[in-house]
């Protein structure tokens, strides 16, 4: 699939709306089957409800969006926080970009690319020396997306879902010289 005919915007609450199901879909299918699926389904209706930690994002104004939807149906999306992961050493105004999936069917179609891009200007122009993520450590594509954009591993940290505690790992990408 070509990412053409795809369109990146900043969400409304109506979109937003449209995209909290496809945001559950895509984190879905690519973790889902590595929890105990009671964990993981209330894990998912407290971040993609209608109110849950997703929406609550979105009212944050230091919270910027980008959807990707492709005749006005989103197909994913990437959110740029102030720095939340657990960096010791990071410098004032570093950013986060928190989230950036995109459907299965888009994968190597170029849309995160386009996310990424997004985020990356987003964060210069919001003033941020550096930009951090965080990266579930066996996921071996999205390193490799991260790497082709800069980032490199600087640490770990843990994201824990039900009684199971996953290693992460912590990358970042320097913006200025």
């Amino acid at each position: 699939m070509s990412d053409r005919s795809v369109t990146l915007t900043a969400p409304d609450q109506a979109l937003l709306e449209r995209l909290l199901p496809v945001a559950r879909r895509i984190f879905t299918e690519t973790f889902g089957s590595l929890y105990e699926s009671g964990d993981f389904e209330r894990f998912c209706d407290g971040v993609y409800r209608s109110g849950g930690t997703m929406s609550r994002d979105f009212a944050d104004p230091s919270v910027h969006w980008r959807v990707a939807t492709l005749q006005g149906d989103p197909i994913g999306y990437a959110k740029l926080t102030p720095l939340r992961a657990p960096v010791a050493d990071a410098r004032a105004g570093a950013m986060e970009l928190q989230q950036i999936y995109v459907l299965p069917d888009w994968h190597g179609a170029g849309v995160a690319a386009r996310l990424m891009r997004w985020g990356l200007a987003t964060a210069r122009a919001q003033g941020a020396p550096e930009i951090y993520l965080t990266v579930f450590d066996h996921n071996e594509r999205a390193k490799r997306f991260y790497t082709r954009h800069g980032f490199e591993e600087v640490g770990r940290c843990t994201f824990q879902l039900g009684d199971r505690i996953d290693d992460d790992r912590i990358w970042r990408a320097r913006l200025e010289g």
